[in-house]
């Protein structure tokens, strides 16, 4: 059963729409289960009824005609209880409901099984048989898998369809959404740009062009390169081959020829597919009937069609190289962005970035961060080799995108990007200004930075420190580990650059979802493995390195803090400590003089929480990393897009977990920060002055929209309102109520669309 069900979602993965996609299964699973009837019923969102979209044995003329609501019928039970229902005579129970047209009188036993996608029911699958028997549990579970199998083909199908503008029936539509993860806040709207890695045959995009002559003359041009390096190949190998194993350079020869392959992708490009297109279509349609067969040899025969595949494409990218056209606007989509990709495009014209693949701590997020440009990342459900070309809106706050968006959606959009455009040039007044309440309590605002391109937009916005500064970032950039004098200039050029202002420069956090290229770590759960402090207590050579980097980065300027990654113990602390005093030591006696520089550790780990007043009688401050605290307090990891939803730094147990860490290392006399996108949050930054954190540390797109907001708010009202947060036991109701509150002081203007993601 497993190579029946794995042969069909390949067989329904290269549909090219979602009517073969569903031809395509109620066929073969007519087959496979040796069923009279297999049918596939939809629920269309706008009517709220499932239609019959597919069907092997009910009548054809009844496909797209007949429909039920949920409470009719019992595909409509099948789909509100979402659960199956195998009954022995359909037209006995009391849900049963007859249409003629159908012609399904025959069918006696009826079996059928939700097909759920991210916890909605998409549609019902359904099989029937003459006999009146009841269908066995083997057969019962071989529906309920293969209904849990077709979800997110028929998601994706479906999602291809929005994006060309047609619904279900083929209907032009008006737009689709897509949640993915937010990676820079904002919003943009703009037109996409496809950019390809380098020949990938499964990501290259459908486009439809007008020169046809032009596109056969490419592909003509790209079949006599290939032919031409098979032959050099082959006389290369002459020596080191058998005959027999030099025969696959003609075979590869052969497949090039007009009867074959090279034959396929011209008729495709003749009906206005561009080269690169009819190519990935030819040889996707001629691996999938190679990995289909039975036979071991003729499966491994896909690989050679996939490598010919990528050397036609090569030469085709190769030509087409220079004629990628930047719109004003453009807004870039990839499977997974690069930086050099953000390089490539002409300055002033990128206003987006779009990427399948990546988190929010993704590199690439990073840059999009330090540059203003809204991101979404982890856009799973993307069919994003469709967009090229197509108008986009991208939601940086709430990581959704938006294809064909409707005259009134990008209405609404085009007023929040001019919105945000109007509130950064309002909040550029504040930045000489101290971020001090109306009743005169006095908050810190302090950065996160990584890149160079960090330190210019933090001045530009009056930062009074640095609370974060990822070290990770130059490592990441790197093709090796820097040298101590490459990060020596590195920090150096930081530390000087907000001199005499604090930096807390946190040691090399890598792991989770933070590779080095040249120090992979693979792991079956990375967030609960080797990341953080563990890695560099593990390497000591490497931590050393990097403290006596530090140490000598900061002499004359003693502006620097160094700061501890994923403490979860005092024997950890201890240990750390000792390498920073060895460290200390060190550069003293190579005669640079410097003094030791405080020392906090991040308070990232639920243990840390309950360890807070050991760990902070052995340093000299904390900081509260909010985003991993949320992350392991709720068991979610806030980089995968189908548990996002349940990742919430307003719940109570967040709350609770940072109103303990202050008190508790207050009690021991010791100052606390917290960074994260917590502490960007104009309103979740209420909360946190409120709870007595003595700094915010946070993205420098955000600071100034968070001094304006404290700068309205009595440290008297703050608390009232953190009050009233930690009176509630559902994060909802937090959200509604803190924003209702802010709103009748007439401070909504923060909290509008725009403002951040969660309120």
């Amino acid at each position: 059963m497993l190579n029946t069900l794995r042969k069909i979602v390949q067989e329904v993965n290269s549909a090219k729409d979602l009517k073969s996609a569903l031809g395509i299964i109620v066929l073969r699973v007519k087959e496979a289960m040796g069923s009279q009837v297999c049918s596939v019923y939809l629920l269309d969102p706008e009517t709220n009824r499932f239609v019959l979209m597919a069907s092997e044995g009910l009548n054809k003329r009844s496909i797209g005609k007949v429909s039920m609501a949920p409470n009719e019928g019992l595909v409509g039970l099948v789909g509100t209880r979402e659960e199956p229902l195998n009954l022995e005579n359909a037209a006995d129970h009391p849900r049963y409901r007859y249409f003629a047209e159908t012609g399904e009188e025959k069918f006696a036993s009826f079996l059928g099984a939700p097909i759920i996608h991210h916890r909605r029911v998409v549609g019902v699958l359904v099989i029937q048989q003459k006999e009146r028997r009841q269908f066995d549990e083997g057969e019962e579970a071989f529906l309920v898998t293969m209904s849990a199998q077709l979800a997110g083909v028929i998601a994706h199908a479906e999602a291809t369809g929005s994006i060309r503008g047609l619904g279900r029936q083929g209907k032009g539509i008006q737009e689709a959404r897509f949640v993915g993860v937010p990676g820079s806040p904002g919003a943009a709207v703009g037109r996409a740009v496809v950019m390809l890695p380098p020949a990938d045959l499964e990501v290259v995009p459908d486009k439809a062009v007008d020169d046809i002559d032009a596109e056969l003359k490419l592909f003509q041009n790209a079949l006599e390169g290939v032919r031409d390096d098979m032959r050099k190949l082959s006389a290369k190998l002459a020596t080191q081959l058998r005959p027999e194993e030099r025969a696959l350079f003609d075979v590869y020869l052969m497949m090039l020829e007009d009867a074959a392959l090279g034959g396929e992708v011209t008729e495709v490009i003749k009906t206005g597919q561009w080269a690169q297109g009819a190519l990935r279509q030819v040889v996707g349609e001629h691996v999938n009937r190679f990995e289909l067969m039975d036979d071991d040899y003729l499966r491994e025969r896909a690989s050679d069609v996939k490598d010919l595949g990528r050397r036609l494409l090569a030469y085709l990218q190769e030509a087409r190289s220079q004629s990628l056209v930047y719109a004003d606007n453009t807004i870039l989509v990839s499977e997974e962005l690069t930086p050099a990709m953000l390089g490539e495009v002409p300055e002033g014209k990128l206003v987006g970035l779009v990427s399948v693949l990546g988190s929010g701590n993704s590199h690439v997020a990073i840059l999009a961060r330090a540059m203003g440009i809204p991101t979404v990342m982890g856009l799973v459900d993307l069919p994003y080799s469709k967009v090229d070309g197509i108008e986009l809106i991208v939601d940086g706050y709430k990581g959704e995108v938006f294809t064909n968006p409707s005259e009134v959606l990008r209405k609404q959009y085009s007023e929040v990007v001019e919105e945000e455009r109007q509130l950064a040039q309002g909040l550029d007044a504040l930045r000489e200004l101290p971020c001090v309440t109306p009743d005169g309590h006095r908050m810190p605002l302090w950065v996160n930075t990584g890149l160079l391109a960090d330190v210019a937009r933090a001045q530009q916005r009056g930062a009074e420190g640095v609370g974060l500064y990822r070290t990770e970032v130059p490592f990441m950039i790197q093709q090796r580990f820097p040298s101590e004098k490459e990060q020596l200039a590195i920090y150096r050029e930081q530390l000087a650059s907000f001199h005499p202002l604090p930096v807390t420069m946190r040691t090399l956090d890598i792991g989770g979802d933070k590779a080095l290229s040249y120090f992979p770590i693979k792991e079956e759960n990375p967030f609960l493995g080797w990341r953080g402090i563990r890695v560099t207590l593990d390497h000591p050579e490497i931590f050393l390195v990097q403290t006596r980097a530090m140490l000598k980065a900061s002499e004359g300027l003693n502006n620097l803090r160094i700061l501890l990654p994923m403490i979860s113990g005092i024997h950890e602390l201890e240990e750390a400590l000792h390498l920073i005093h060895r460290a200390w030591g060190e550069v003293r006696d190579e005669g640079t003089d410097v003094p030791m520089p405080p020392v906090g550790v991040m308070v990232e780990i639920p243990a840390a929480v309950y360890q807070t007043k050991e760990l902070a009688r052995q340093v000299d401050f904390l900081s509260v990393g909010s985003n991993d605290l949320t992350q392991y307090l709720l068991a979610v990891d806030r980089n995968n897009p189908r548990v996002a939803d349940l990742y919430d730094y307003l719940h109570p147990a967040v709350l609770q977990a940072l109103n303990t860490v202050v008190r508790d290392a207050h009690g021991e006399g010791k100052p606390v920060s917290i960074c994260g996108e917590m502490a960007g949050d104009p309103a979740a930054a209420i909360l946190l002055m409120a709870m007595g954190f003595d700094s915010l540390s946070m993205n420098a797109t955000n600071l100034p929209k968070v001094k304006w907001m404290l700068r309205q708010v009595n440290m008297s009202k703050a608390k009232e309102l953190l009050a009233d947060a930690l009176s509630h036991d559902n994060p909802q109701v937090i959200h509604s109520s803190l924003q209702l509150a802010l709103k009748n002081l007439g401070l909504a203007r923060m909290i509008g669309p725009g403002a951040n993601k969660t309120l």
